[in-house]
């Protein structure tokens, strides 16, 4: 199950070296490694550790509980658990994708997009970073790097000169997503787990977020000088190509955002799953841009449906969030992940906060090489919710975790969806990120690990 896994990540790790979608590789690996699993389970299963219900059961019905039997019955339920907690992240995903596919569909973006007007470089470096930073809180992050690459085509001329602003979104997008609930996938599966709750992760984490951004918008500020040049071709309200009314616009828009951030609060309320709030949101939209367009001609009413929108859905990245979720969940269930957790806690010792801190700031640096989605998937796996202490409901972990592995990414152009976006936009080099914002990043991820441990120190 290892060699499979490793080789799987490899390859997902690779995929633009290999020409092979990490979709397909994740997908493999996952099934591969429940199957494997499943044919060894007799070997590593601990039967001493069963409950003696379950055995019960099968011999209540005639059958013989013999080892073989209780292993299959032990895999299969371990594999439907595990289906039912990835089941509701892909959902809630992909209703808060579909949310705002529809969003931009009507050109929403554009009631803040079109209020960006300066030519200076240091306030528009700081004007983008400001919006990506909040949006990206709301959407995620990779939207929101689509988003703000379109703005900057619009603002700016020459492609060298975008790469740096395209530098500073990624930065931006990754620490903004990082203190809200819905605004990174990682977060987002730490809250739906129950390892962070709303307003702590939003109170904890802000602080070290916002100083990942400032320290390396700082630096910047003091190199660029000078106004930028913009397109010969100056974009207006009239150059979109699926045309919508300024009132269209604006509707649609509050409402996503509204209905996006109304998920908390539907979970806080009914403590219902967070995709249960989200489908609402998603419902309620979709009735209100049907009644919206309901007496328009049929071609420009399916343009803005639901219907025509969801077929824009990322499906790839959802599969890939299936494929890796379930190699995840075979390692914890096979026991891999406990063992591994041992092994950190005998090596650098999670007992203490300051190995916390150790192992958090690795997690978050290993993300700018690897996907954090399977690291923060198997930080879950290896440490499960404690009542009490760093591993509890918002404890030391949680939180910090939240924060490196939201930030970490950014280290590197491949470390996150935002620069692997940016990166296939821009045809920004591997070279030249390293060259010029892998340094300032890393000076931005450190900083907010700094204040963290401050502002921790202090509570």
């Amino acid at each position: 199950m290892i060699v499979i896994f490793v080789l799987g990540y490899t390859a997902i790790a690779f995929e633009h070296k290999i020409g092979i979608d990490k979709a397909a590789s994740a997908l493999l690996t996952g099934i591969l490694c429940w199957t494997v699993y499943v044919l060894g389970a007799m070997g590593i299963v601990d039967f001493d550790a069963i409950p003696q219900h379950l055995i019960g059961q099968y011999t209540a019905d005639g059958i013989t509980a013999n080892k073989d039997v209780i292993s299959h019955y032990i895999t299969e339920h371990q594999v439907y658990e595990h289906v039912a907690e990835i089941a509701s992240i892909l959902f809630f995903l992909l209703g808060a994708m579909t949310i705002v596919e529809l969003i931009d569909a009507h050109e929403g973006f554009s009631v803040i997009t079109d209020k960006v007007s300066t030519k200076n470089k240091v306030k528009l470096l700081w004007i983008i970073a400001v919006i990506t930073f909040f949006m990206s809180a709301v959407l995620d992050n990779l939207t929101t790097t689509i988003v703000m690459i379109s703005l900057l085509r619009k603002l700016i001329k020459g492609q060298q000169h975008r790469w740096v602003f395209a530098g500073i979104v990624i930065i931006a997008a990754n620490a903004g997503g990082a203190w809200s609930p819905i605004g990174d996938v990682t977060t987002t599966m730490l809250w739906i787990g129950g390892q962070i709750t709303t307003m702590k992760i939003i109170a904890g984490v802000f602080l070290p977020s916002l100083i990942c951004l400032l320290l390396p918008l700082l630096y910047l500020s003091t190199r660029l000088k000078g106004d930028v040049v913009s397109p010969l071709r100056a974009d207006s309200a009239n150059h979109y190509l699926d045309p919508t009314t300024s009132k269209e616009r604006k509707l649609v828009f509050f409402a996503g955002l509204a209905g996006l951030l109304f998920v908390p609060v539907f979970k806080t309320v009914t403590h219902l799953p967070p995709f249960m709030g989200m489908m609402l949101s998603l419902g309620a939209l979709w009735l209100l841009t049907d009644l919206l367009h309901h007496s328009k001609n049929q071609e420009n009413r399916a343009r803005f449906s639901v219907v025509s929108v969801i077929r824009r859905i990322d499906t790839p990245s959802v599969l890939f969030f299936l494929g890796i979720l379930l190699a995840v969940s075979s390692l914890q269930s096979a026991g891999h992940l406990p063992a591994m957790a041992n092994l950190l806690d005998k090596s650098i010792g999670t007992q203490s906060a300051s190995g916390v801190y150790i192992v958090g700031t690795i997690i978050g640096l290993l993300s700018a090489i690897v996907d954090n989605v399977p690291l923060v998937a198997a930080s879950i796996g290896m440490y499960p919710i404690a009542e009490s202490g760093f591993f509890m409901q918002d404890g030391l972990f949680w939180e910090f975790v939240a924060y490196t592995a939201g930030t970490g990414g950014s280290a590197l152009i491949i470390g996150s969806a935002a620069g692997v976006a940016a990166m296939g936009l821009e045809k920004i080099s591997f070279g030249w990120y390293v060259k010029n914002m892998s340094i300032i990043a890393l000076l931005g991820y450190f900083g907010g690990v700094a204040v963290y441990i401050v502002q921790h120190m202090l509570t």
